[in-house]
């Protein structure tokens, strides 16, 4: 069975560019055995994250993934660990989704986060 993966990744500050690496990593990290997810990168081909009743919105929508445990693990991308991703942390954590650092800054910044 394939482990399915929701690839968390900073989005904002330069949104085209950091949704072109989360792009990336999902056509990198795609393969029989691992299917990347990443439902915001969808919703901001549409909508626009610097609006915040449209960010609500795709908050929103992102907690309906971990509300259904739609995925296995969540990765962490990216030179920090924003916000959103805390936040997203936080909900996996709650459903007992595994968080899996898979940068250098994400795995320090998690490890400070968790205290160690």
């Amino acid at each position: 069975m394939a482990l399915i993966v929701y690839v968390a990744h900073p989005v904002a500050g330069n949104v085209e560019q950091n949704l072109a690496e989360v792009k990336r990593i999902c056509a990198e990290l795609h393969s029989k055995e691992i299917y990347p997810i990443a439902p915001y990168w969808m919703m901001l081909q549409y909508q626009d994250d610097a609006k915040p009743e449209q960010r609500a919105l795709g908050i929103a929508y992102n907690m309906l993934y971990f509300h259904r445990n739609f995925f296995h693990e969540l990765w962490l991308y990216g030179d920090r660990i924003s916000k959103g991703m805390a936040e997203e942390i936080e909900m996996a954590e709650y459903y007992g989704i595994p968080v899996r650092p898979k940068t250098e800054a994400t795995a320090r910044m998690f490890l400070a986060m968790k205290g160690g």
